[in-house]
């Protein structure tokens, strides 16, 4: 049950908005946290709640920024799960290593900073966790993409780059970064280069690669890399495998943006000296101050808290816990705040979390769609019938670049979508039919296995491999062990955040997809007609 709230009027402002941007603030946050940084035209602001990251030509991309300067680390405080993480050591290691090689002006803030060749990255986290083998690279190059995919890095034509969410560290944590950077070690050069790192990165700028359009930072629902607080950088220096600290929506949950701003509202890089752009950062707009205003400290700290809880937990959160959602009044002005980032309040009897408001997830599908029409973003599909039910990113490596810029991505290919229908009428629809799992429920204890996904599709073994890979990163699935057994796949902790209306449009999309020729589908047909 969504929690009532006033209705912002999406659809009539869409229509009084330009097309070729995000119809409302919400619909850009929409897009933004379903595709990856929002592209800004020539001189065009950002929307509320976002900072806008400039280009040497005035175009731009807008992020959002952290309400009162709270990032989801908070969960760690409050102890809530946050989403769960594959390979967080190794992408926490990545990270660092690319800093060090990136950063290489520590009198300048990192963002930009200078690109790098990524055999050069991968060298330096060879001697930072002091091995060498196959395997080690194997899951370097993983965290590269989940790095690049979270937005905190890009990696273009061999060449690896500082990301746009590196552009929202604060000053503050500046200190630390430098600490870290200093104890990473210098690898050892091998004694015959073909071609130096200089060479490597000045062929890279006249190919005239556009680092920062290959960026694609996915949906802080559906997408999952590591999470790395500013406390804990200096510890990616260390090759331990202690427990990571984790969070959702990339490794941009990871760091305080606070206050982006110097004195003169800007963040003053000297450009990105990247390959085609350059790079400056301008002041956001915050959105919330007319809406916490009238609270005292501990009520906005409460608001601010809840809203940081509801949008990052792996799980919905008992309303006891936090005095924003067991107060109706903190729960309008929550709901309120949700709504200007076009999400919503989702009560699971008496716990709660969020999801897409289906009105603006359905404005900026239909943007998408319309971008798609033209040509310009092929990968922009909202999964599930294109019916807005999920906004999922397609996370390969360098969508936004082959989609023609940083929005591309909004919605999951056809291998991924295949492979999660087939998932949900193994685990879900069977168990339903067979009165094993509750009607409402998208959860399931039953998992499909592997060798049924190989079985039942004409997927290549590689391509289903990355499909899976990519639902598991989106949180859409959840491998599972089954005891000595290979166990399998089951649907993730995202359908947590379906809202009333997407559970019953992904539950007729199931019925369709799982028994076409059935009555039950005619009828669902038919229902649709008559709209």
């Amino acid at each position: 049950m969504s929690d009532d709230r006033p209705r912002a009027g999406l659809a009539a402002d869409a229509r009084r908005r330009s097309d070729v941007g995000p119809a409302t603030d919400a619909v850009a946050h929409v897009r933004a946290r379903s595709g990856g940084p929002v592209s800004l035209g020539a001189a065009v602001p950002a929307p509320g709640g976002m900072v806008r990251l400039s280009r040497h030509d005035y175009t731009g991309q807008a992020l959002p920024l952290w309400p009162d300067g709270v990032t989801p680390s908070l969960l760690e405080e409050h102890q809530v799960a946050p989403m769960p993480v594959e390979r967080a050591g190794e992408t926490r290691r990545v990270l660092a290593a690319v800093l060090a090689c990136c950063w290489a002006d520590q009198s300048t803030d990192p963002w930009p900073g200078e690109p790098a060749p990524m055999e050069r990255v991968l060298d330096t986290y060879r001697a930072l966790i002091g091995r060498s083998d196959d395997l080690m690279r194997n899951w370097a190059i993983g965290a590269l993409r989940r790095l690049h995919d979270s937005a905190w890095i890009v990696m273009a034509d061999g060449i690896v780059s500082l990301g746009p969410r590196c552009a929202l560290w604060p000053v503050e944590s500046q200190s630390v970064l430098k600490d870290l950077v200093r104890r990473v070690p210098e690898p050892e050069r091998r004694a015959l280069t073909v071609v130096p790192d200089a060479d490597l990165v000045a062929a890279a700028r006249t190919s005239g690669t556009d680092l920062v359009a290959a960026t694609h930072l996915p949906d802080t629902d559906l997408a999952v890399t590591a999470h790395v607080p500013d406390t804990d950088l200096a510890a990616a220096a260390r090759a331990s495998d202690a427990t990571p600290v984790v969070q959702p929506g990339g490794l941009a949950d990871a760091t305080d943006p606070g206050d982006p701003r110097s004195a003169d509202g800007s963040r003053g890089g000297t450009g990105l000296r990247g390959p085609g752009s350059g790079g400056r950062v301008e002041s956001g707009v915050v959105e919330f101050d007319d809406l916490l205003g009238a609270y005292d400290e501990r009520r906005r700290a409460e608001l601010v808290a809840a809203f940081m809880v509801v949008e990052h937990a792996a799980e919905p959160v008992q309303e006891a816990r936090f005095a924003a959602l067991r107060d109706p009044a903190l729960r309008r002005t929550l709901g309120e705040m949700l709504a200007r980032r076009g999400r919503t309040l989702i009560q699971h009897r008496e716990r709660w979390i969020t999801g897409y408001d289906d009105e603006a997830a359905a404005l900026a599908s239909a943007f998408d769609h319309k971008v798609t029409a033209t040509g310009s973003d092929r990968a922009a599909e909202a999964a599930a019938g294109s019916k807005g039910v999920f906004m999922a990113p397609s996370t390969s490596p360098g969508a936004g670049a082959r989609a023609g810029g940083a929005d591309a991505g909004a919605g999951l290919g056809e291998s991924e979508r295949a492979v999660l229908t087939l998932v949900l009428v193994h685990s879900v629809a069977i168990p339903r039919a067979e009165g094993l799992l509750p009607e409402d429920s998208w959860l399931s204890p039953h998992p499909t296995p592997a060798d049924e996904l190989r079985r039942h599709t004409q997927l290549p073994i590689g391509e289903l491999e990355s499909a899976l890979r990519t639902l598991r990163h989106a949180g859409l699935l959840t491998q599972v062990k089954a005891g000595e057994e290979a166990g399998g796949y089951v649907p993730g902790p995202q359908f947590h955040r379906l809202t009333p209306a997407a559970r019953r449009r992904l539950q007729e999309e199931l019925i369709l997809a799982a028994g076409p020729d059935t009555p039950l589908a005619a009828a669902v047909r038919a229902r649709r007609s008559a709209r």
